[in-house]
């Protein structure tokens, strides 16, 4: 593949919600449920999973530890119906997850700290970007493997003619290839999906905003040409492809969290970002 010229390419070589969706910050303790900010740095990044996954997930796992282990403090939380937190999954929610967002990034500048940097990955890409858009107060968003076209991907998932079913349902219940039950996605769910305006969204991050996308060459979940399609409309923006990665960088956990840091690093103060650690070993947990 021949990519443009501002094409970055690498080649290989917690909170939780309640039934309220609340956050609900657990004591620093409850390690099962919360991983608390690294106390390295008052500046914090806040990472986002994706869909029907966790905080627990290994990118997101992978990523908070190379942060932390730079020094830079790092928060990892489970959108609500997802991984610990209550409330019922819902295959949509791209706007509210934004708004889930919101409340951590709240949360944390009540308490004094700046955050320096979301990053989310595949549908938590989408949520980095739609917070972009709408507020405007966060000028580092990292989205990995986000989703530009979210009309595509449906039909693996809900099958050839979900239209017609769910039109005729109004549910569709997605099973694994054994038959078990996943999540059921509602009309209503369905259509908050495809209503959602990525495109005008993009146009609307701010200039002083800087927007970096990482996708894989190999990702059969969201397509690397969906990394492009975000580089037209954002104003402010960055690509970097990493060769031969699948949509979880099940063998490219070290090319990621180098992308993310060198990224994320750029706005630390001189004096700070010079007692960084220079090791770009990023030792992944796989």
């Amino acid at each position: 593949m021949i990519y443009p010229e501002q094409v970055w390419v690498v080649v290989s070589f917690g909170a939780v919600y309640n039934n309220n969706n609340q956050p609900k910050f657990m004591s620093v303790n409850a390690q099962k449920q919360q991983r608390a900010p690294h106390p390295g740095s008052k500046e914090l990044v806040i990472i986002c999973h994706g869909i029907h996954s966790s905080k627990e997930r290994i990118p997101m796992v992978n990523l908070a530890a190379a942060l932390e282990k730079e020094g830079i403090s790092a928060f990892r939380f489970d959108f609500p119906g997802n991984g610990e937190s209550e409330g019922s999954f819902q295959y949509g929610n791209y706007r509210r997850e934004a708004d889930d967002l919101r409340d951590v990034v709240q949360h944390f500048r009540r308490a004094n700290r700046t955050i320096t940097a979301i990053v989310g990955h595949s549908k938590g890409g989408n949520a980095v970007v739609l917070y972009a858009g709408k507020y405007k107060d966060v000028h580092t968003v990292v989205n990995i493997s986000g989703r530009f076209d979210l009309e595509r991907g449906m039909e693996g998932r809900l099958g050839k003619d979900f239209r017609q079913r769910i039109k005729q349902d109004g549910y569709i219940d997605v099973k694994n290839k054994r038959g078990k039950f996943l999540y059921r996605v509602t009309e209503e769910s369905l259509m908050d999906r495809l209503t959602t305006d990525v495109q005008g969204t993009c146009k609307t991050i701010d200039q002083n905003c800087r927007v970096l996308t990482v996708h894989g060459t190999r990702d059969q979940m969201v397509p690397v040409e969906d990394a492009f399609e975000f580089n037209k409309f954002i104003s402010n923006h960055k690509i970097c492809v990493i060769e031969g990665a699948d949509h979880e960088y099940t063998s490219h956990q070290d090319e990621l969290a180098c992308t993310v840091l060198d990224f994320i690093s750029a706005d630390f103060p001189k004096d700070q970002n010079a007692s960084i650690k220079g090791d770009s070993n990023v030792h992944s947990r796989l």
